[in-house]
């Protein structure tokens, strides 16, 4: 049975060099989450102008929900200068203000809140006073039985512990690498050390009351943690097109395999091998080989 899962916050255009693709992580993550076999929708806010019209066309195209996007007048769509080194991995400079800095908690948003099976919402989105009281309101709109998913993205100076703390007691999940994490130990005033990420994960468990914790390590796989059992997963070695989305994949296909009952060791595996098939081709949302993601999936095994 199809869950309806919602991304919440920012839509943009990832500008690399010689090309503009579709971005933001919740629409990334909505778009995984549609190819996994759910309803993946987006909740943000685009510019009324060509770059907006143009998300909306291509979300639609991609197969997103987007009747729950909103529009502004004042603020032009987001856009994100990419830079990628040798490696593939990217570098960021994001426009401010957009109009996801604008994000409006609406009659239509909390019908939306009330019905939906889980939501994923992050750090950046929250860089101004009113997007930030906006996805404050929806996760607390939610029912009690809604997966809250908080996706840890400390971009520039876009986030304060105030935020982080905030987010993080409202969720059941957080997701964050292994280069943020000593970050959040030290904005969370919690003890960590570099060699024992698994005792850090149960200190933000317990401090947060959180379900589940997420730690990446980019191509090294992940760590999942919950109070009494864990999960390593050494990831998958592939050829790096560039890193944009796959976190986002990763997020989406760990949710969804939580919210479909799997083991945190089947949650470990799926959300590793998603996002190494984002990272192995170009941009954050890339069509799956032979129109399926199964097809996709088994040749990164």
């Amino acid at each position: 049975m199809k869950k309806k899962v919602v991304g919440l916050g920012e839509v943009l255009w990832d500008l690399f060099p010689g090309r503009a693709c579709l971005g933001g992580a919740p629409a990334n993550f909505a778009y995984i989450t549609t190819l996994m076999g759910d309803q993946g929708i987006v909740a943000s806010r685009v510019g009324e102008d060509s770059r907006g019209l143009e998300a909306l066309r291509r979300m639609e195209e991609l197969g997103l929900d987007i009747d729950h996007v909103q529009t502004d007048r004042e603020y032009p769509t987001g856009t994100v200068k990419v830079e990628l080194d040798a490696k593939g991995q990217a570098r960021f400079e994001i426009a401010h203000p957009v109009a996801w800095d604008s994000l409006e908690f609406t009659q239509d948003w909390r019908h939306l809140a009330e019905e939906v099976d889980a939501v994923c919402f992050g750090s950046l989105a929250q860089r101004s006073q009113k997007s930030h009281a906006a996805i404050r309101s929806f996760v607390a709109a939610t029912s009690a039985g809604t997966v809250k998913i908080f996706d840890v993205n400390l971009r520039q100076s876009y986030y304060t512990a105030e935020v982080l703390s905030e987010s993080m007691r409202l969720a059941d999940i957080v997701k964050v690498n292994d280069e943020e994490l000593p970050r959040i130990m030290s904005l969370s005033k919690l003890p960590h050390k570099d060699k024992d990420e698994l005792s850090s994960a149960k200190r933000l468990i317990d401090a947060y009351g959180l379900k589940v914790v997420c730690i990446t390590r980019g191509g090294d796989g992940s760590l999942l943690a919950r109070a009494h059992d864990s999960s390593a997963h050494p990831g998958f070695k592939i050829r790096v097109a560039d890193t944009v989305g796959s976190g986002d994949a990763f997020t989406a296909g760990l949710v969804h395999e939580y919210l479909h009952g799997a083991s945190l060791d089947l949650m470990n595996e799926v959300a590793n091998l998603v996002g190494a098939w984002v990272a192995s081709e170009v941009g954050a949302m890339p069509t799956p080989k032979r129109g399926a993601l199964e097809h996709s999936l088994a040749e990164i095994r």
